[in-house]
């Protein structure tokens, strides 16, 4: 399966390349003078020199001279965006088998990244040396970046040895921004002997994960983390709303990492001299009330029994963390044993993830016991609820702390150093657990810089805390109530858990699709999930995501494509335009909003400008022509789409939601009573859907394919790509039927041989949660059905509903899975849900009922929806089967578009039998009845009753 759509995983190595989070090894600064080399230039010619800065960056070149010879200088100003200033000329160079680039350099500026790009004669393949947090001093420097050093960026090359290029580049990309100026000097290039490329680089946290992985290897199994041991582990997220910067994991097997990146609190159980942890019990997960966002893991080893649950308490902006630990002895005789909670310099996150936030190793230096908390790294501290009978800690590298807890020789210790970062503590509880019983134990891990203090009744003040924490997100994640027969209780759940997934992975104001690998905000992302917020209630969300992310747009009207504390970066992606629209249109149509519209206006009018730019520069003659007829007004190449990362294509992605941005921006200006605008905008739209339109039909035909392609240049099959033409871009009104359906049948072919274990496959992402609602308008209810339950069954654990970034076919495989749980999937699943029960079909302006459910669910109590958000208000009703009618019941006061509320037929086969609708005839109507006034009770005969006297 290709990849989908998304600055995810490769996309998303294209983005470390450019805004500075992949990380690089080491310069070594060498005695340049000692070794062969040749001066590649010496710029006494700064004329071949250029500069520029991405969007909104001021950079400018001057030349310099001074005792140590010519230069070029660089000035720049990052003027409060992200992105990159730049020194480029043409450059020929032929590199020897082995080499080292070097250069010298002054300067004065904040800590930044240093990149240099070498560039082929295609433009397409590039390699690139980088420093992160670079600052140069006031006097010359030689850096020198050997063969081992200067890597593979990008590019569809698959020979990736660097030979030959054209072009080079000086950037500083940014980290602290700012302004300030750097200059470079004597350029050469020279010859090294073979031998000094033997020795691969190594980053400091691969070199210490490497050091545990190889304990692991001989240890004992559950001495060390599971992703420590050969095992893929998974974890989910424990989080305030919009408290994504101090949220915490806890792993499937009870571990909890206390902050983004941080150490964790792993359990263990002494009983006598037997150890036992995660490796040695049966474990289950659970979630309370089977959805609400506070997990617990349970360890069973016969009679004894662990539980750990995790609670986030507070704010977005101060949280404090509780951990809640209960031992059960569900034998007939008391037990006496201990308790060990220990602080381990380990991730959650682990080896296996690099993206962002590199799993895996997490430095303790310090432990500090004061005899009432312990503080680690002389921050965080842990407050245990009830007093500890011990604290042990050592620094030893091996498994030798954890093999101690059993022998009693660890020692007891006030205050730890440890150098290299491998510091291990535990709070030791001796415990006598009555029969039939259990004993519960607590701790609280406040925010940085803050302290807690004791409740002198911790047993109830610890069940406060639980219960108001649990009736706050009662609140938010009940504001739509579904309903289904009881063994489809998991779609009910799982639509409930994604609201709190996507709110926990908010930063303040910032929708992000995770924490740790995917920790920035995509408008792309955003968009998707600001329309699952608004149908389940939460206007207020996305208002604020709005107001927050509008003012990043660039001057010229372009829309970054994310944000980061570093602020807009300014990587081409030519879908972001027309998902802002979309989002604040959107916003607009829920919360009827017309002040806030009226402020966010000035964003829409700059994007609009900015998508005719870029149209116009594709509806050129030159695109007329060839092969190139199939690019011709076109949104230009970009790479938001992630199979597009080597080398950008024109990706029919980024036009599907340019036009549903023209579409959205004509609606926005009637309703703010803009006539001439509207009829601009409306034009622009026509336009631009008919130059689509005939690019798409000619792809196929210069590729001779019978479905719609991924990318106009490749002829590619990417479904998952293309669902976004039908929602939110209602494709059905204006691409031809006939082949909106044979690609979506080359899709499901391809899912069942994949399902059915005829076709071979290793891993797939679950944004295909996206084709259940292309199914539900395609009117395949059946098997929209068959794709959820598939895609149910890749929870990964299931009793936390939730889906990683990548779903491996073997669970235990370790490999890169991005955030669990990944938000913007959270998103595409509840989309998907909220479609089974109505979508909105722009044709007539009218809600569509029921496409989407099952007919065996009818049977029983049958399936209701309460408080569904549509643009015209709350939608509620039920539709159950009794005495052989199928009756739909929708109360008044209940949302009514212009087009009514449509119930298709609602199973297999023609319409049969008679209706009734408020006690009247009513016929169907090309497979609908439309009912237009409330309150109203239809009654359909359910086909096969039996209807003789």
């Amino acid at each position: 399966m290709p990849w989908p759509i998304c600055n995810h995983r490769t996309k998303y190595l294209l983005h470390l390349v450019l805004s500075g989070l992949l990380l690089v090894t080491g310069l070594r600064a060498l005695a340049a003078d000692a070794l062969p080399s040749k001066t590649l230039d010496d710029f006494s010619h700064p004329e071949l020199w250029h500069a520029e800065g991405t969007d909104d960056i001021s950079a400018a070149l001057r030349p310099v001279a001074d005792d140590h010879g010519r230069g070029l200088c660089l000035d720049f100003n990052f003027n409060g965006v992200s992105g990159g200033a730049t020194l480029r000329r043409t450059l020929p160079i032929s590199f020897p088998d082995n080499y080292a680039l070097s250069f010298d350099l002054r300067g004065a500026m904040p800590a930044n990244d240093l990149q240099v790009k070498l560039i082929d004669a295609s433009g397409d393949n590039v390699w690139w040396f980088r420093r992160e947090g670079f600052q140069p001093d006031s006097t010359w420097q030689t850096i020198t970046a050997d063969k081992r050093h200067i890597e593979s960026a990008w590019g569809p090359a698959k020979d990736r040895t660097l030979r030959q290029t054209r072009t080079l580049e000086f950037t500083i990309y940014a980290g602290h921004g700012g302004k300030g100026d750097w200059c470079v000097s004597n350029l050469r290039l020279m010859s090294l002997p073979a031998s000094s490329t033997n020795e691969p680089a190594v980053s400091a946290s691969d070199s210490a994960n490497s050091l545990f992985l190889q304990q692991a290897q001989h240890a004992t199994r559950g001495t060390y983390p599971r992703g420590f041991s050969g095992e893929q582990s998974y974890w989910t997220l424990v989080g305030a709303d919009g408290g994504a910067a101090h949220s915490a994991l806890i792993s499937e097997d009870g571990t909890a990492e206390v902050g983004k990146g941080g150490w964790s609190i792993e359990p263990m159980l002494i009983d006598g001299r037997k150890l036992i942890d995660w490796a040695n019990v049966k474990t289950t997960q659970s979630l309370q009330d089977g959805y609400l966002p506070i997990p617990t893991v349970r360890w069973q080893a016969g009679q004894l029994g662990l539980a750990t649950t995790l609670i986030a308490d507070g704010s977005s902006d101060h949280s404090r963390l509780l951990l809640q630990y209960t031992v059960h002895n569900d034998g007939a005789q008391s037990r006496s044993l201990t308790l060990a909670l220990l602080l381990r310099p380990f991730q959650v996150n682990p080896p296996t993830q690099f993206l962002n936030t590199p799993g895996g190793i997490s430095p303790i230096h310090d432990l500090a016991w004061d005899g009432h908390a312990v503080q680690v790294n002389h921050a965080l501290q842990v407050t245990p609820l009830q007093a500890p009978n011990a604290f042990i800690a050592s620094s030893q590298v091996s498994s030798a702390f954890v093999e101690q807890l059993t022998s009693g020789k660890a020692p007891q210790v006030s205050n730890l150093h440890d150098a290299e970062g491998h510091a291990q503590g535990a709070l030791l509880y001796r415990l006598t657990v009555p029969a039939h019983a259990d004993v519960t134990l607590a701790l609280v891990v406040p925010s940085e810089g803050m302290r807690f203090i004791p409740s002198t009744n911790p047993a109830a003040w610890l069940q406060s805390q639980h219960d108001r924490v649990a009736v706050e997100w009662r609140e938010k994640l009940n504001r739509v109530a579904l309903q289904l027969p009881p063994a489809q209780q998991a779609i009910v759940d799982t639509a409930r858990s994604a609201q709190a997934q996507i709110l926990m992975s908010r930063d303040g104001p910032a929708l992000q699709p995770g924490t740790r690998s995917y920790g920035r905000s995509w408008i792309r992302d955003g968009a998707m999930m600001s329309e699952a917020l608004l149908r389940s209630g939460h206007a207020d969300a996305v208002g604020e995501f709005l107001r927050w992310y509008a003012p990043h747009q660039f001057n010229t009207g372009k829309v970054p494509c994310c944000v980061d504390a570093r602020g807009s970066d300014p990587v081409p992606e030519n879908d972001s335009q027309g998902e802002l629209i979309f989002t604040i249109a959107e916003w607009w149509r829920y919360s009827h909003d017309s002040v806030g519209l009226n402020l966010l206006w000035p964003h829409v009018e700059r994007s609009i400008a900015y998508m005719d730019h870029l149209r116009a520069s594709e509806r050129s003659a030159v695109n007329q022509k060839g092969d190139r007829r199939a690019l011709y007004g076109l949104m230009p190449a970009s790479i938001s789409h992630e199979g597009y990362s080597a080398k950008p294509m024109h990706s029919y992605w980024d036009d599907f939601w340019s036009l549903i941005g023209y579409d959205d921006a004509a609606v926005l200006a009637t309703g703010l009573g803009k006539l001439d605008e509207a009829t601009r905008y409306a034009a622009a739209r026509d336009q631009f859907r008919a130059d689509l339109k005939a690019a798409i039909l000619t792809s196929m035909q210069q590729h001779h394919i019978d479905y719609i392609p991924g990318a106009a240049e490749l002829g590619d099959f990417d479904a998952t790509s293309t669902t976004i033409a039908l929602s939110p871009g209602h494709a059905m009104d204006w691409l031809p039927s006939a082949l909106l359906a044979q690609t979506f049948q080359r899709y499901w072919q391809g899912f069942v041989t994949r399902r059915d274990g005829s076709q071979h496959w290793d891993d797939y992402t679950p944004y295909e949660l996206r084709t259940v609602a292309s199914f539900i308008r395609l009117g395949w209810r059946d098997r929209a059905q068959q794709l959820l339950t598939f895609f149910l069954a890749d929870r990964r654990p299931a009793a936390w509903n939730q889906w990683a970034e990548v779903v491996g076919r073997d669970p235990r495989q370790p490999r890169f899975v991005g955030d669990m749980p990944h938000a913007w999937i959270a998103s595409d699943f509840l989309r998907s849900v909220y479609d089974m029960f109505a979508y909105e079909r722009i044709a007539d302006q009218s809600l569509v009922l029921a496409a989407g459910l099952e007919p065996a669910w009818f049977a029983g109590r049958g399936v209701a929806i309460e408080r569904l958000r549509t643009p015209w208000g709350l939608l509620s009703y039920s539709l159950h089967e009794q005495g052989g009618q199928l009756v739909l019941r929708i109360p008044a006061g209940q949302a009514m578009p212009p087009g009514g509320l449509v119930l298709p037929w609602p199973y297999p086969g023609e319409p049969v039998g008679a209706a009734t609708l408020n006690g009247k005839p009513v016929h169907w109507h090309d497979n609908d009845i439309v009912i237009h006034g409330l309150p109203a009770t239809l009654s359909v005969l359910r086909p096969g009753t039996d209807t003789s006297p």
